[in-house]
């Protein structure tokens, strides 16, 4: 079977680790969801929402050049959810404010891989911590500042 990125497979899990669970997506083909990509709710221990042998549908996120298949259970069950709700009329992503002017707001993509999203947590952690630092420098200069 060829997989393309954004498919919704069915697999059959061989193995769980401490970390994710390795799934057989037939074909000799394999395939690891990470423990981030398990379910929407928090996951301490993966073996409270699957277990060895259980076949279930997962969304391929990404095939690396060495073949390394990423995949993941709560996107395709979100996507699931997605597909069934009754379908509403889009809204225009440009709304009106009250003075007849367009106030846009920004499409809403689908959520980035774990690296992309640990990339900016550490982006955004390291700026706030400077700022944190900025701010008691400024304060500690202030109060030198003063009792002179």
């Amino acid at each position: 079977m060829q997989l393309s990125v954004g498919q919704i497979v069915e697999g059959k899990i061989t193995g769980i680790t401490n970390f994710g669970v390795f799934v057989d997506l037939g074909e000799s083909q394999t395939g690891m969801v990470h423990i981030s990509e398990v379910s929407s709710t928090y996951v301490s221990e993966i073996r409270d929402f699957v277990k060895e042998n259980d076949v279930v549908k997962m969304k391929v996120l990404n095939i690396g050049e060495d073949g390394k298949v990423s995949l993941s259970i709560k996107r395709a069950a979100e996507q699931k959810r997605a597909e069934n709700k009754p379908q509403r009329p889009q809204k225009n992503s440009a709304t009106k404010a009250s003075n007849n002017s367009f106030v846009w707001s920004a499409k809403k993509s689908e959520p980035a891989t774990f690296e992309e999203m640990m990339n900016k947590f550490k982006q955004t952690s390291e700026e706030k911590f400077s700022d944190l630092k900025r701010k008691n420098l400024d304060a500690h200069r202030s109060k030198r500042g003063g009792a002179r």
